[in-house]
């Protein structure tokens, strides 16, 4: 009889427990925000948490008037550290009344009044990275929040999330975003480590696949904590087979960009060509009060741009490598496709490139160009010139860590 009972309790807890877990919760992102990857200026690679009202507006007011809104740059981002160390009683967040005294609502329309978009930092777990209150537990309410500042874009890290998933931590807070009602741009920072790609579409609107960008060419820094931030280059290579899950609104994120930040011309050249053919959001990181002609020209590059915002969305790839010289392709819409030559070596190197002897597929995407039976003009996107055509071969001659870009145009 004890057995019987005990056999009856087993089935009824069994049954009762697990119907409960019948339902899955489904992403419900903001569709179509982000249709070309996005573009704008963050604070954190060169501020820090040291940020305040004074530094927005006159982040705001020179991209407007050096021409960057115009390019294209119109998001505004604070990184970590805008808030106090505790929410108030409520739960609800709280600006730094020390660094915002007007409140974060008058700093967000103030950049709107330039006609410029903001964007806030916080993150999944329960402190931000810089031991700030994160969402872990208030997502609901926090997108309230959000929505009441009326911000437009929200990046989303993922420090101290012990004990949580990284998709279901996600896509809750894309649905507490979806459900305050004001459209976000979502920016999932999870750094790759849960393949965001794989699961990212649906919850945000771009996905960061590495840890932190360095100023430096090829690098990795290790910091004293046992973690790494790497150099440009090491992390457009630090992940395979991921550009077919790249496209419009739901971008491989490569991270901030260090042009302006320590490197020198060359390097923030070929670090700005590299991002636009990878179609990574271009969003700038150094301070502009102190931008040299030099880093406006890089970051203003229309042709470059163009290639980065190109409508059909495609990211590019890496085709060949030889002896330090490697060439990087990436299609673009009505046939064009862009080129770029980079010297990965410490030595110039010459480039002889026969077109002919060239057939590029790109097997993810099922494109082709084919030199034998096409010939594309071509145009030298950082000298803004046209230099001839695939008939004749390809010759220059290309310093150490420098890039050439071009545009291919099919000739009618």
């Amino acid at each position: 009889m004890k057995k019987t009972i005990l056999l009856a309790l087993t089935i009824w807890c069994n049954f009762s427990f697990g119907q409960g877990n019948t339902h899955t919760q489904s992403a419900g992102k903001f569709e179509g925000l982000a249709m070309t990857p996005p573009m704008g200026w963050n604070s954190w690679n060169t501020f820090g948490t040291s940020i305040d009202e004074k530094l927005v507006k006159e982040t705001a007011d020179i991209m407007v008037s050096s021409g960057m809104a115009a390019a294209g740059y119109n998001y505004i981002v604070l990184d970590d550290g805008w808030m106090t160390r505790e929410r108030d009683a409520n739960g609800d967040l709280v600006p730094d009344p020390v660094k915002f005294p007007n409140g974060m609502k008058a700093v967000v329309d103030y950049v709107h009044s330039k006609g410029l978009k903001f964007g806030l930092y916080n993150c999944a777990g329960t402190q931000t990275c810089a031991g700030y209150p994160g969402t872990r537990g208030y997502e609901y309410q926090d997108a309230r929040f959000y929505a009441k500042l009326e911000i437009d874009f929200l990046k989303y890290d993922w420090c101290n999330t012990k004990g949580i998933t990284a998709p279901e931590a996600y896509t809750t807070m894309s649905n507490a975003l979806k459900t305050a009602g004001r459209p976000i741009v979502f920016s999932l920072c999870e750094w790759g480590d849960n393949q965001p790609w794989e699961w990212g579409k649906p919850v945000g609107n771009l996905w960061r696949i590495s840890g932190d960008i360095y100023p430096c060419f090829d690098c990795e820094f290790k910091h004293p904590e046992n973690w790494s931030s790497w150099g440009f280059m090491k992390i457009a290579e630090m992940r395979k087979d991921i550009r077919k899950y790249s496209g419009p609104d739901h971008w491989n994120d490569f991270d901030m960009m260090e042009v302006g930040n320590e490197m020198n011309d060359t390097e923030d050249k070929s670090h700005f060509a590299i991002w636009s053919m990878l179609s990574s959001p271009l969003v700038a990181g150094n301070d502009f009060r102190k931008m040299s002609k030099e880093t406006l020209a890089i970051l203003t590059n229309k042709d470059l741009i163009a290639i980065n915002q190109d409508k059909l969305g495609i990211q590019g790839f890496k085709y060949s490598a030889e002896d330090g010289l490697e060439v990087w392709v990436k299609p673009l819409s009505d046939g064009n496709w862009a080129v770029t030559f980079l010297n990965r070596s410490e030595v110039s190197k010459k480039i002889n490139f026969d077109w002919k002897k060239h057939l590029i597929k790109d097997a993810d995407f099922g494109y082709e160009a084919n030199f034998s039976k096409t010939v594309y003009k071509l145009k030298d996107l950082w000298k803004n010139k046209e230099i001839g055509n695939t008939k004749k071969n390809f010759v220059a001659e290309l310093g150490s860590h420098d890039v050439i870009t071009l545009k291919l145009t099919p000739q009618l």
